[in-house]
């Protein structure tokens, strides 16, 4: 499975969740026994693309956007901020599915679209130095990059050229 393909299906799979529990849950108020293992079967499937998408990006970008001077200090961050949030959305899924029922599904799709639309270009076989000025291209986040120093000579003046 490509990344892009995973990606879709990290997208895809929570709104059949949704519909699946909208629309069959919503009726009966009971799932049936074949549409319960549907939806815990799409929601593995969630899982594994989105581990093989998304999931992984939060540990890689930050180590490959931070320059070598601060790298340490922005990952020790990241990581902080990843389990912070990862454990306010574990106590608070509960809450959100008896209060959005199966819009919750699609409160998560929607937050994927997001992550979409801001995600950074492909870093493959880019040394970690010039990652900087991929993000100087980048249609948004050229925005809040600061501009670069005038450049002396180098593999920097070759790569802004």
């Amino acid at each position: 499975m490509c990344a892009c393909a995973a990606m879709r299906r990290a997208l895809h799979s929570p709104v059949i969740v949704a519909v699946i529990l909208g629309v069959k849950f919503g009726t009966d108020k009971e799932l049936s026994k074949s549409y319960s293992i549907a939806v815990v079967l799409v929601i593995c499937l969630f899982v594994l693309a989105f581990g093989w998408s998304w999931g992984p990006l939060g540990w890689t970008v930050p180590s490959e956007i931070f320059p070598l001077e601060t790298r340490w200090a922005g990952q020790s961050i990241t990581v902080a901020v990843n389990l912070f949030f990862t454990f306010v959305i574990a106590q608070a899924f509960l809450s959100l599915l008896c209060a959005f029922k199966f819009g919750i599904f699609l409160f998560f799709a929607g937050w994927i679209i997001v992550m979409t639309v801001f995600v950074l270009p492909e870093t493959k076989g880019v040394p970690i130095e010039e990652t900087v000025l991929l993000c100087r291209k980048h249609w948004f986040w050229k925005k809040v990059m600061p501009d670069l120093p005038p450049l002396d000579d180098g593999w920097a003046a070759d790569a802004v050229k």
